[in-house]
This record gives C-alpha cells, sequence and structure tokens, in this order.
C-alpha cells in the first residue's frame, strides 16, 4: 500500500519548516520551490487541495523518494520513518 496524500503532504511540509536551511537538502529545496511550500499550506489547510497542486506535490515527494532511495510503493507515516528506511 502506498503513502496516502495527507501523509505526503505531511512529510513534505516537515521537510520544508525543519530542514530547508540544511545544506543537504539545499538542491532539492530549490528544485521544489512550488511543492514544497505547496505541500504546507495544504497540510496546514491554508488552501485545499486542487488537482494541480496534488500533481506538484506527488511529483516532488517522488522526487524525495528517489533521493533517500526508496520505493515509491512503500507506505510512510513521516519523514523520520522515511530517513530510518533510507540507505542514504
Amino acid at each position: 500500500m502506498a503513502t496516502n496524500f495527507s501523509n505526503k503532504a505531511g512529510i513534505l511540509a516537515d521537510l520544508w519548516i525543519n530542514f530547508r536551511d540544511q545544506e543537504e537538502f539545499a538542491d532539492f529545496i530549490e528544485y521544489n520551490d512550488i511543492g514544497l511550500p505547496l505541500a504546507y499550506y495544504i497540510h496546514t489547510e491554508i488552501v485545499l487541495p486542487t488537482q494541480q497542486a496534488e500533481m506538484y506535490v506527488e511529483e516532488t515527494f517522488n522526487l524525495l523518494c528517489a533521493a533517500l532511495n526508496l520505493d515509491l510503493d512503500g507506505e510512510y507515516e513521516t519523514l523520520n520513518e522515511m530517513f530510518d528506511k533510507s540507505s542514504k
């Protein structure tokens, strides 16, 4: 079972808020300058998810999985869980 959209938004929001000043994530944060803040806004219910917004969040989450060398179909609940399961 894959990670649900709500968890994806929460994971990306956590990354954006807590790691955006970390050098090791600088390229990822810069490249995903729409998907990460959008995930945060959706997660905190500042905005409602639209089909296009969901596409940005999904793409950003997929890139995070690739960056961490994790299975796209894995079920993740938190960013820390993803870090623990990552081989990088």
